[in-house]
Parts: structure tokens; C-alpha cells; sequence
């Protein structure tokens, strides 16, 4: 018997896709179409701008888009017992328990108490103390969580009553507004799932935000840090790969060489040097790009090379300190031979910048540089699945943003954070924190590029389980096993 057989007639599943990198993960993988094949009724939640443009992209039979009502979400959040709403938001991204590496939560606590105003700042001893006891006590965390459920306001109920799904989907468990149609899917007893489409995610954002039953993940990486941080069930865990990678492993989106580089103005005969800027909130990058523009311009390397940046979506935000910088390498680029800017395609709506609309150029970007270089951006992962060499570039800047209740962390002391300790470890790369070490580097690899292969690959295989393209496949088909428990309880 096969996964689809004891699925109820016209079943039906709603899937909240409030983030461009849930797009991708659902829309331009094989985990929404796997569900269509199997004669499920997909319902897509998202951004109302978005729902024409999604439906004419992506429409099927089977497939409807609606909206999410993220304003009338925020409205919410925003009007009715906000502090309270946002002090327990703050209890469970921060609050894991101990067993895992929390140095990443540390980061936000660091921020929160860095750029809130003074009543947060005020309360932030009296929190912090609570937080020291959510990462010893398991019953503190629950508390946390069931709270939440206090705040489940009815923004959904049509649709609930319109389409009456058999399952709930959303890509965090509860970790952003979808906790909302999450909330209110569990109140009227509908099994509930997440999926997490962010490497850093499982120890970065940690307690769900709403009571959801079932998630999956990349790797056992992930499940431990599920199952020992945020104390999900390990049964209720599954391990299915990451399917918006699957598209890298098939190399759907590689566009020629020679048309990748005319498109940038890019000179053939120059090695590729690529920079994909990170960590903006924290603090600024551009000494690692001014650094990586001086070695290039002054042909300082091992061979003739070109530097090619790929701004964040974080520099299109309304924040002067952000939008400054990206003027700034915009300036650098006009002014330094060998130096070009690729910028971030928007998905539209209130999604932003974080698009599958340039997954050819993203792919393309990784699979011909010669060496890519970031600050541990989640595009480490994504760089070594393309065999090639990384470099985490961490050159500080004195004084960071240097602006009144502005955060400085440091790019030389986030090395310990979770996925950046991963990458270290593995040796999938090198971390340089100054350009004499940088030049080395890059270097070493232009050089030889086939240093550090192996740890690549290895580094691949931990981190994305399933390296043959099939994740979306396999994550399709657990969905569909959830909706056959939930029949087989019905019935």
C-alpha cells in the first residue's frame, strides 16, 4: 500500500508561506507538486500582493491562493496586549533549553538589550533570570509556549469554515505570523505541521509559537537540536532533507558561463572572486569588501581576479546605517576597476527581498567563482553543494555602526555560534579576520582549488542529508503520511 491510499476523498491542506525563502522551499521544489499528484487540495496562504503573481506563476489544478492577512496579523499583534505579545515572543526565541549551543540567542538578548527602549531594558534583568531558568526547566518552557495560545485571535475562521483543511502547514513552527492560523488551526483540533526552511533556524528562534504537532528537517543536526533545545518528541521528528536545494543538486538553474558573465560585464579571462554580504544587522561588512576590493584592484592575488558582490536583502531595508553601506559599495564599485555589484531581486509584497525569482543568478554566482567568500551566510551551505572554495571573511570594523543604541557584535566573535562553529569544524572553508590573512587565503585556494574538497562534501552530506535532489519528493510524501494518520484516526 502505498502513501496516498487510505487519504480521504478531497484532502485538503493549507500551507502559510509568509517568507520568500518558504516560496521557494514549497513552490520551486517537488513538495507542492507531490502533494497535487497525489489528489491533495493545496491551499496557499501568503502575501495578498502576491497571490496573482503566484497563481500565474505556479497555478495548477488543485492549487488556490489566498491571502494570509499578514496586516491584519500585525494589526493584531501591534493593538492588543502588545508588551505582553512581544515579551513572550522574546521568552521563546531565546529560551532553549541548555543542552544545545545557545550562543546564537545569546546574540539576540545582546541586541534586544542593546536597541530597546528603556522600559524593555528595565525589565531585561528580571527576564534574563527567567531565561536562566527556561534553559535548566522543561515545565518553565512549556508554560511559555502554552501561554502563547492566550493570543489566538479568530483571522481565519472563513477560510477555516470555507475550505475546512485536513492539515495545517507553515514554514516555523509558529516562529513568525503564522503562529496565528497556527494557533487557531490547533484550537479547532486540526493537526498541525511545520516545516523549517532556514539552516540557523532550529537554534536561532527556538520554542514554537504555537501548538503544532508534527515538523521536518534537514538532518539529524537539526533533529537534535529539536528534540535537546526546544524538547519536540524525537518520534515526531522527521529528517527530509532540504528541498530548495534540490534544484543546485540537479543544476535546473545554472545559466552558461559566458552568458553569466556578460551579463555582469564580467571579464572571462579574470578569476571570480565573490563576496554575498551578511550579518548586516549586526554589524557593517564593508571594511571585507573595501579589503577584497583593494586585492583585486591592485592584482595583488595569485592570478588576474574580479570581485562580484551580491548585496543583502537586509540593505534594502528603510534604516540610513543599511542603505548607507549599500551606497557605499555602490560608490566603491563605480569607482575600483574589477569590482561589480549584483543586487537581491524583490518577491514583491511585504516579503521583500529574500526571492526565488534569481535563483539562476544565485546559482550561477556560486557554481564560476573561484573562491566565494561571505560572513558564515547560510550561502556556505549552498557554495560548497557547487564545490567550491569558501572563505568566511570576519574583518572588524572599530566602533561597528558606531550609533547610539545601535548593536555591535563583532564578526571576529560570532564564530561560536551554531552553524558557524559547524562550518569551522567540518573544514569546509576558511575564516580569515584581517586582508593579510584574506590574501592568503584566497590564495591558497586560487591556487589549489581542490583544497578542502572532501570536508565540502562530507560538510554537504551532514547538513543536507539527501544530497540527490529528492528532498522535496520525500518531503511531500511525509505530508502525505500526516494526512493519512490524521484519516486513519477519522475513520
Amino acid at each position: 500500500m502505498n502513501s496516498t491510499d487510505n487519504l480521504p476523498t478531497s484532502s485538503r491542506v493549507f500551507i502559510s508561506a509568509d517568507h520568500g525563502l518558504a516560496v521557494i522551499y514549497f513552490l520551486q521544489s517537488d513538495v507542492v507538486p507531490t502533494l497535487l499528484n497525489a489528489g491533495v487540495e493545496v491551499v496557499l496562504l501568503t502575501d495578498e500582493a502576491l497571490k496573482e503573481a503566484i497563481t500565474q506563476r505556479f497555478g495548477a489544478p488543485g492549487l488556490t491562493v489566498e491571502s494570509l492577512r499578514l496586516r491584519e496579523a500585525n494589526d493584531y499583534y501591534r493593538q492588543v496586549s502588545h508588551e505582553v505579545q512581544w515579551w513572550l515572543y522574546f521568552l521563546r526565541r531565546v529560551g532553549c533549553s541548555r543542552r544545545i549551543n545557545v550562543a546564537a540567542t545569546q546574540g539576540y538578548i545582546h541586541q534586544v538589550s542593546t536597541e530597546e527602549g528603556w522600559k524593555r531594558r528595565a525589565l531585561l534583568p528580571l527576564a534574563k533570570a527567567f531565561i536562566a531558568l527556561m534553559r535548566r526547566s522543561r515545565r518553565a518552557r512549556q508554560m511559555v509556549v502554552n501561554l502563547q495560545t492566550l493570543h489566538t485571535p479568530p483571522l481565519y475562521t472563513d477560510l477555516f469554515e470555507r475550505y475546512r483543511p485536513h492539515l495545517v502547514v507553515a514554514s516555523t513552527p509558529g516562529w513568525r505570523l503564522d503562529r496565528y492560523v497556527l494557533r487557531q488551526a490547533a484550537a479547532r483540533g486540526i493537526p498541525t505541521a511545520a516545516v523549517i526552511v532556514g539552516w540557523d533556524n532550529p537554534s536561532s528562534y527556538c520554542l514554537s509559537g504555537a501548538p503544532v504537532q508534527w515538523i521536518t528537517c534537514w538532518s539529524e543536526i537539526q533533529k537534535r537540536e529539536l528534540v535537546l533545545g526546544s524538547d519536540w518528541p524525537p518520534e515526531r521528528v522527521n529528517v527530509g532533507g532540504i528541498p530548495s536545494y534540490d534544484g543546485y543538486f540537479r543544476k535546473q538553474w545554472l545559466m552558461p558561463r559566458d552568458e553569466y558573465f556578460a551579463l555582469h560585464g564580467l571579464d572571462p579571462q579574470r578569476k571570480l572572486i565573490s563576496y554575498a554580504a551578511s550579518f548586516v544587522s549586526f554589524h557593517p561588512g564593508y571594511e571585507n569588501v573595501a579589503a577584497l576590493a583593494r586585492l583585486v584592484a591592485a592584482d595583488a592575488l595569485a592570478a588576474p581576479s574580479q570581485l562580484l558582490i551580491r548585496l543583502h536583502p537586509n540593505h534594502f531595508m528603510d534604516n540610513h546605517l543599511y542603505v548607507g553601506e549599500r551606497e557605499r559599495i555602490r560608490q566603491l564599485a563605480r569607482e575600483t576597476p574589477h569590482v561589480h555589484v549584483v543586487e537581491p531581486v524583490p518577491l514583491g509584497g511585504s516579503l521583500g527581498y529574500y526571492s526565488g525569482e534569481d535563483m539562476p543568478e544565485k546559482t550561477s554566482m556560486m557554481a564560476y567563482s573561484d573562491v566565494f567568500t561571505t560572513v558564515y551566510s547560510t550561502m556556505v551551505v549552498e557554495t560548497a553543494i557547487h564545490d567550491r572554495p569558501v572563505v568566511s571573511v570576519c574583518i572588524d570594523t572599530p566602533g561597528g555602526w558606531n550609533w547610539p543604541r545601535k548593536v555591535n557584535l563583532p564578526f571576529s566573535q560570532i564564530g561560536n555560534w551554531p552553524t558557524h562553529q559547524r562550518f569551522r569544524q567540518a573544514g569546509a572553508g576558511r575564516v580569515a579576520v584581517n586582508e593579510a590573512e584574506l590574501r592568503d587565503l584566497l590564495n591558497l585556494y586560487l591556487q589549489h582549488p581542490e583544497t578542502d574538497a572532501e570536508n565540502r562534501r562530507k560538510f554537504i552530506a551532514d547538513e543536507c542529508t539527501f544530497t540527490d535532489g529528492s528532498a522535496g519528493r520525500r518531503t511531500g510524501e511525509y505530508l502525505l503520511s500526516l494526512l493519512d494518520r490524521h484519516s486513519s484516526k477519522v475513520e
